[in-house]
């Protein structure tokens, strides 16, 4: 089981700017993707970004250009910094990662609001 906690979300107001943490309890190099997620509400969980062993990213239409997904292996943290927020980016965000072996794991969310 891995443990994922997510951090750094909060209000801010449109164009501003948040970085989230998401700290797991084993080495970053023994996942094969790490990815943040976002669900608001009335809607569906979405992938917002992902990174793979490889350093292989991915980013929804929505957030390229805005959203930079890194991670710091000495840390064993992931990170999403949020540049230039729009209204519609607010959610709750995710951490998810898949190990080696294939399993999934969820960070229980931090809740992002960005006002008008």
């Amino acid at each position: 089981q891995v443990l994922l906690v997510e951090s750094g979300g909060g209000l801010v107001q449109a164009g501003g700017s948040l970085r989230l943490s998401c700290a797991a309890s084993r080495s970053t190099y023994s996942f094969n993707v790490m990815a943040w997620y976002r669900q608001a509400p009335g809607k569906q969980r979405e992938l917002v970004a992902s990174i793979t062993s490889g350093d292989s990213v991915n980013y929804a239409d929505s957030v390229k250009g805005r959203f930079t997904i890194s991670r710091d292996n000495a840390k064993n943290t992931l990170y999403l910094q949020m540049n230039s927020l729009k209204p519609a980016d607010t959610a709750v965000y995710y951490c998810r990662t898949q190990t080696r072996l294939g399993d999934w794991s969820w960070g229980q969310g931090t809740q992002v609001t960005v006002s008008s």
